[in-house]
């Protein structure tokens, strides 16, 4: 480009590059700093076993535990970041996340701005990420001003005859909000989507929809393999004035005018801590949250489950109540397909015959629990790594979530239920390290998602989040960074 970036974008995950196609159209110069590469054509995007296990895919960079234990952690560094391997799930907060909520262990608290306020910019969001989804199909749904881009992803027969099962145990199945074009997926290959790498074939993640829309304008570009080592403030100004990055070895140092940092909740914080800056309020890091999260298999050797995707639909039933006027518990959705493969990778020691069994005969769920914000559950750098002090909060919901779901399968003909708590090392949709709030003595950012000490220097990941919620935040994620791109525009591009 030759001249300095008016805009400096950190990271090209769902938050970068949906903050890059809301500023785009203003013709400012935007350079995206992305420290991974595009995943090539001919990867092994389709193989479980190179995807499980000696992952094509994954960093091989170690964080540190509690204990200072080194663990291989689950996120990936890919233009368009994780998402090239999320589950598609672009679901909305509920209008009561906003709002403060008494759960078992503690008091999720409100946002610094209510779900009216963020509305317009999930309908942008659904716009931009092509949503495929049935809004009158899930009553906890909050309101919409228009209906979903597309209708929702059909059911594959097996899948149907689950949720009708389920329907008639009691519980309300709704179709997910999905940002798949399930025929183009299909077409290159007979697989589900859901941890499987995108290789541009029918996902709509942040590479497929936001960077493409961005790039598809001449005052943006990419920068790949580019790892940003610092933020530097001016000490008078207080705005951060350069961007420090290394590519190939090659230190280069850039002076925009704006800065936004969207390297994912970990990585955005570690980099602020690294840097020494935007932390007056001692919170940079803080309130790490990581869903409670559970993996369910329902089996029944009665159902034939001949199922390539299954990702269709999920239960609310237990989302803002236990069903009987207590407190919240969380959300259920289907897993993508855990076929044999998937299955004796995840269980070594179960015989390649019985995985095809088990997997013939199950249904196989995901369970989604809050987790709340908790100064003490942290991102810290330690001899300058990043170490993890997750402190899990809200369990007694989630073993609560987890009998429902377990006796409400039952009803519906399942008898037998296994299930394995995620851990650390799986990314469970990590937030919070950032936060937004009203107060600059307990959050990090304003309710634009500005810092409150340097007023060029924008966040706007999963990090900003100040609460978890019990759905996946993707959606969230890109409403506000278009929400945040107007303010930018407002403020630096006037």
């Amino acid at each position: 480009m030759g001249a300095a970036p008016d805009i400096v974008i950190i990271g090209s995950g769902m938050g970068g590059a949906s903050l890059a196609a809301g500023l785009a159209p203003s013709g400012a110069k935007i350079t995206i700093l992305e420290r991974g590469y595009q995943i090539p054509d001919d990867a092994p995007a389709r193989d479980p076993w190179r995807i499980y296990t000696n992952s094509a895919f994954r960093s091989r960079e170690t964080w540190l535990d509690e204990h200072g234990t080194p663990f291989e952690p689950g996120n990936y560094y890919n233009v368009g970041g994780n998402s090239k391997l999320y589950g598609a799930v672009l679901i909305r907060y509920r209008q009561e996340d906003f709002d403060e909520l008494e759960h078992h262990d503690g008091i999720s608290p409100a946002w610094p701005l209510g779900y009216e306020e963020i509305a317009p910019w999930y309908d942008a969001a659904e716009r931009l990420y092509q949503v495929r989804g049935d809004a009158a199909s899930d009553t906890t749904e909050p309101p919409h001003s228009a209906s979903y881009p597309f209708p929702p992803v059909p059911d594959e027969e097996a899948i149907g005859i689950a949720r009708q099962r389920l329907e008639k145990a009691g519980v309300r199945p709704f179709s997910l909000p999905l940002g798949i074009d399930i025929d183009r997926w299909l077409c290159s290959g007979s697989t589900g989507w859901d941890g499987y790498p995108d290789l541009r074939c029918g996902k709509m993640d942040a590479e497929t929809c936001g960077l493409s829309e961005a790039l598809a304008h001449d005052n943006v570009e990419l920068v790949t393999g580019a790892e940003v080592t610092a933020l530097k403030a001016g000490p008078q100004s207080g705005r951060i004035d350069e961007v420090v990055y290394l590519k190939n070895g090659v230190e280069t140092r850039l002076r925009p005018n704006v800065v936004a940092l969207c390297a994912g909740a970990v990585q955005s914080a570690a980099l602020l801590l690294k840097s020494g800056i935007a932390n007056s309020s001692d919170y940079v890091g803080r309130c790490f949250m990581n869903h409670n999260a559970t993996a369910m298999i329902a089996l029944d050797p009665r159902f034939r489950n001949d199922a390539v995707y299954q990702k269709t639909f999920g239960i609310n039933d237990w989302y803002l109540s236990d069903g009987n006027g207590g407190k919240p518990l969380g959300n259920v959705q289907l897993l993508g397909r855990v076929t044999p493969d998937i299955l004796k990778i995840q269980v070594p020691q179960l015989p390649m015959f019985a995985a095809r069994w088990v997997s013939g005969h199950a249904l196989d769920l995901y369970l989604i629990s809050e987790d709340l914000p908790d100064p003490e559950s942290r991102v810290v750098l330690k001899n300058h790594r990043v170490q993890l002090i997750w402190r899990r909060s809200n369990l007694t919901a989630h073993r609560q979530l987890v009998a429902k779901t377990r006796k409400t399968l039952r009803k519906a003909g399942f008898p037998v239920i296994l299930t394995r708590l995620f851990d650390g090392r799986v990314p469970s949709h990590q937030c919070g390290t950032v936060r937004m709030g009203n107060d600059p003595a307990t959050s990090v950012l304003d309710p634009q998602c500005r810092s409150w000490d340097h007023p060029n220097l924008y966040v706007t990941d999963a990090s900003a989040l100040p609460t978890s919620a019990a759905v996946n935040p993707a959606l969230t994620v890109a409403a506000l960074s278009l929400r945040a791109a107007e303010t930018i525009k407002q403020d630096f591009l006037q």
